[in-house]
């Protein structure tokens, strides 16, 4: 078993309008409040889209928005020794020996491994102009000193080969394996010495619709490419939206 879930962590006062936002964005629905202090919650995609979640929100203490990666496998505390030995460091276990494992990658990336089990994909879904949409991608930004360590670092981790676009060689694709709700794309960026983060891509073969159709949920446009537009959520958290199927990932 293996799958992949992206959380997005935000801070408190901007939970509820986040959720809301990724509401919208997705037309998934938010699960019950969660955790010790309801700071957890899945955005549950409808029936209609036959499929399993793999979004979440968390409402942090402190600190600011940002993306992690919860990893499904079958025992978390052998995929942790594992996990090691390829470089990660590990966190914590906060449910005990035998629950979630908190690590972090060689560049500074925080993830958990979790045994929640999930296999289906669910269909992109559709809006007015908008034929297909679908959150298909989470890009690992990585400067440019801990690239090659990280790119190996997760190319073991998810039994995974690096595919380098080459028009765009500071971009690469994790390929191979099972089948994951969110593809794995690093890219290479043009910073001296940061942690590495995360954002989220969504594809359609429908951009500019969707993209307006973001700005009406409150999302600001931060810049746009060729093949993309680069957004930020109304936690100040960027994203893009792609010009790629999100049910192939191929262009459109």
């Amino acid at each position: 078993m293996l799958w992949l879930s992206a959380f997005l962590d935000r801070p408190g006062d901007s939970f509820e309008p986040a959720v809301r936002f990724w509401e919208g964005v997705t037309d998934y629905s938010r699960s019950a409040a969660r955790g010790e202090s309801g700071e957890f919650t899945t955005l549950v995609p409808p029936p209609s889209l036959d499929g399993d979640d793999f979004l979440r929100v968390q409402r942090l203490v402190d600190g600011p928005p940002r993306i992690h990666l919860d990893l499904h496998v079958p025992v978390p505390a052998d995929a942790a020794a594992r996990a090691t030995t390829l470089g990660a460091t590990e966190l914590g276990r906060p449910d005990g020996p035998e629950g979630y494992v908190v690590l972090r990658s060689p560049g500074g990336f925080v993830f958990c491994l979790v045994s929640h089990r999930a296999a289906v994909v669910p269909a992109p879904a559709s809006f007015p102009g908008v034929r297909r949409s679908r959150v298909y991608q989470v890009c690992l930004d990585i400067p440019a000193a801990s690239y090659d360590a990280e790119a190996v670092f997760w190319a073991g981790l998810l039994d995974r080969s690096v595919d380098v676009l080459a028009r765009r060689p500071e971009f690469a694709w994790l390929r191979g394996g099972s089948l994951l709700a969110l593809d794995v794309l690093l890219q290479r960026i043009d910073e001296a010495d940061s942690p590495v983060r995360a954002h989220l891509d969504l594809g359609t073969p429908d951009r500019a619709a969707e993209v307006a159709r973001h700005e009406a949920l409150g999302a600001r446009v931060l810049s746009e490419d060729a093949f993309w537009t680069v957004l930020a959520d109304p936690a100040g958290l960027s994203y893009c939206v792609t010009d790629r199927d999100p049910a192939s990932g191929s262009l459109v």
